[in-house]
């Protein structure tokens, strides 16, 4: 059953109208309860929009236990041991400053008049995954530092070796988000999600280089003063610690008093650091696990390639509503049990029209073939046609229509759908109404799409002025729109990412690998979010927008760190490459997917899209970062071979030896 509200377009009628589909739903409600034996599903123009809304509400909870696992992981990620260098609280505050430029991002887009939705609830989640990279980048910069050098110095070179990549990275996913936000875009929802990612990324870089940049200044003034890190106190002297207990000297030891000159850099004992260093880098390089690596990376190809095969146009806008509301509960019985049949089409005739032309009659018919119809044309030209009435012209037609067929018992609930006005003693059909439905298949989604494509075309070539609705061609049409204009914009933004790699030259080779790289991981995370039953909505295609990058921001320090290394040989290279960024895109990557697990038993199917799609993100950049990229650079081109011609150029123009005597007595050391 079907109810029509009126609406003249003001804000009260809207109000009205909102609070008579409440009360429907909530009789509806009421009745299903009284009778349990009878199952009742109801859709009204209101519940979309209620529905939509409600994985906001759905979520809070989880949004909270999302930022306290990050805030968790990235603390815990960031400690040592070692109690003067152990930095956890910059980790919590690398987090919170993302959280405040974020908040910031909101504030800036309610101010401006912006709409919220649910689809803007993955901007958290897409900010964090960027800015926590560069807190740990810079974190990790502080750390390659010497430590003897003052710490504003150290603070200086942890910015030059992580400002220029931050910035780029930054400026790619503003380029990328931009496109989404420009009028080429078709989608209100992903306009205004690019928009504001757009205004949060811009604010988490100044955010990440002033804001936690001063944190980092106040952590190296602390550590140059040898405070402890966690309780901000003097760290007693070894001969102190000595005579205290194992616990005391547990929490307040310093690692480098006991460490050896074989060890100069005491950052090196990081558990992240020491286990690339130790086990990790000699054992992904062995000649042994390479084959292995090769035959996984067929298997991710070929898995990739099986699931991009299966995409098909279109999706369900009940993938973005929450899992248990009325709106999926309708949109599932009606596919289920309704679907031979097209939903019923409301054809309208909105302009005068000479129905009592046979040419008119004609297009009519011909606009109808195909389809069961419910009109009052063809019952009237029935009615003409059986009474043997002639009713040739305008007058007769009228005349007839109104005191003889609309009289009729049978016929009059067609009187809704003319409307018949008088101007100067003259009666005319400014406008009328029919009903059709199309036979379908199983397939009715597909074939309605494919209905409307034709029939709206239709009414701007034909003589006839008409459009065709129903309440539910919104499902019909978010399916037709779902993937044709974002799958563009993405096409359009990976093209220009390319482009821009290539003029940025730092190095050739280092180019087309992170090219490569880059498309291999979006493929991967394309094929396997198919086969992971993930359709092409419109949260899926930002997140694959968000993928592109978030790989770039990943693998492009590794790789360009390989190609510029001056090592003897490329297993060494890619051995010091992940050394120096390893710790950083691990530290990331487990901070990002700790962030999402909550998600996953939220009850909709945004955050479930969401879920999957940003975990095969993290997943396949972190086995691309440490498990395939490692493996390829070892035996792919660049060569280092023209390395080993300069060092030893060098060793033959440059004869010093440098030693160390050590005499009895310990403090008097001399050089040689």
């Amino acid at each position: 059953m079907t109810y029509y509200l009126q609406n003249y377009g003001s804000a009260t009628q809207d109000h009205i109208n909102e609070q008579w589909e409440t009360e429907f739903c909530t009789l509806i409600h009421q009745l299903q309860e009284e009778h349990p034996d009878i199952q009742m599903y109801s859709l009204t123009s209101f519940s979309l929009l209620r529905d939509f809304q409600k994985t906001i509400e759905l979520s809070r909870s989880a949004i909270v236990v999302c930022l306290m696992l990050v805030l968790l992981a990235a603390t815990l990620s960031s400690s040592m041991k070692d109690c003067l260098r152990s930095k956890p609280f910059l980790g919590l505050l690398g987090v919170l400053t993302i959280c405040i430029s974020s908040v910031t991002a909101a504030g800036i887009f309610f101010v401006t008049n912006g709409r919220y939705n649910s689809t803007l609830l993955g901007i958290p989640f897409f900010a964090m995954g960027h800015g926590t990279k560069g807190v740990f980048e810079l974190l990790s910069g502080w750390r390659r530092t010497r430590e003897t050098l003052p710490f504003k110095d150290r603070v200086a070179d942890a910015y030059s070796d992580v400002m220029v990549s931050y910035t780029m990275t930054s400026s790619l996913y503003i380029i990328t988000f931009g496109m989404g936000a420009s009028p080429f875009t078709n989608i209100e929802a992903v306009k205004i999600f690019c928009q504001n990612m757009c205004i949060t990324i811009v604010l988490n870089y100044f955010y990440v280089f002033s804001f936690y940049g001063s944190c980092l200044v106040f952590a190296g003034q602390l550590e140059q003063n040898r405070y402890h890190s966690i309780f901000c106190c003097k760290i007693p002297s070894e001969e102190y610690l000595d005579r205290q207990p194992i616990w005391f000297q547990t929490m307040m030891s310093d690692g480098h008093q006991h460490s050896s000159h074989h060890e100069p850099d005491p950052y090196e004992n990081h558990f992240i650091q020491h286990f690339l260093r130790e086990h990790y880098n000699e054992w992904i390089t062995n000649t042994y696990v390479k084959p292995f690596v090769v035959i996984l990376y067929l298997i991710y190809a070929s898995f990739s390639f099986m699931g991009c095969l299966q995409i098909t146009g279109g999706s369900n806008i009940i993938n973005i509503l929450a899992s248990d509301s009325p709106s999926v509960s309708y949109a599932f019985i009606q596919q289920k049990y309704f679907s031979n049949y097209s939903p019923v089409i409301g054809f309208y005739i909105y302009e005068p029209l000479e129905y009592w032309n046979s040419t008119v009659q004609e297009d009519l018919k011909t606009l109808s073939y195909g389809f069961n119809t419910e009109s009052w044309i063809e019952q009237f030209y029935h009615f003409i046609k059986v009474g043997n009435i002639s009713a040739s012209n305008k007058t007769e037609f009228i005349n007839l229509l109104q005191n003889g067929f609309l009289r009729k018992t049978e016929f009059q609930h067609f009187k809704n759908d003319i409307i018949i006005s008088r101007s100067a003693e003259e009666l005319n059909i400014i406008a009328s109404r029919m009903y059709l439905v199309a036979r379908t298949s199983e397939n009715t989604q597909r074939e309605v799409v494919e209905l409307l494509e034709k029939l709206r075309p239709l009414s701007l070539i034909q003589s006839i002025k008409f459009i065709v609705f129903n309440p539910t061609f919104v499902f019909m049409d978010h399916y037709g729109l779902a993937v044709t204009m974002p799958i563009l914009i993405s096409g359009f933004s990976v093209l220009l990412v390319l482009i821009l790699t290539f003029f940025l030259v730092i190095h050739p080779l280092g180019n087309f690998w992170l090219i490569i790289t880059v498309i291999s991981i979006e493929l991967g995370v394309l094929g396997l979010m198919t086969l992971w039953k993930v359709d092409m909505d419109c949260v899926s295609i930002l997140c694959l927008m968000y993928s592109l990058n978030f790989a770039i921001d990943h693998c492009s320090p590794l790789l360009y760190t390989f190609v510029l290394a001056t090592e003897h040989t490329r297993t060494l290279c890619i051995q010091d490459s992940l050394k120096e960024h390893g710790t950083a895109i691990i530290q990331n990557v487990v901070t990002f997917t700790a962030g999402l697990v909550p998600l996953l038993f939220v009850p909709s199917n945004l955050t479930s899209t969401l879920f999957k799609c940003l975990l095969l993100t993290g997943s396949c950049t972190l086995l691309h970062c440490f498990v395939i990229l490692p493996v390829f650079l070892t035996f792919f081109p660049p060569s280092k071979k023209r390395h080993k011609k300069k060092k030893r150029a060098k060793r033959k123009e440059r004869e010093e030896i440098e030693c160390i005597e050590i005499q009895e007595n310990a403090d008097h050391v001399t050089s040689v």
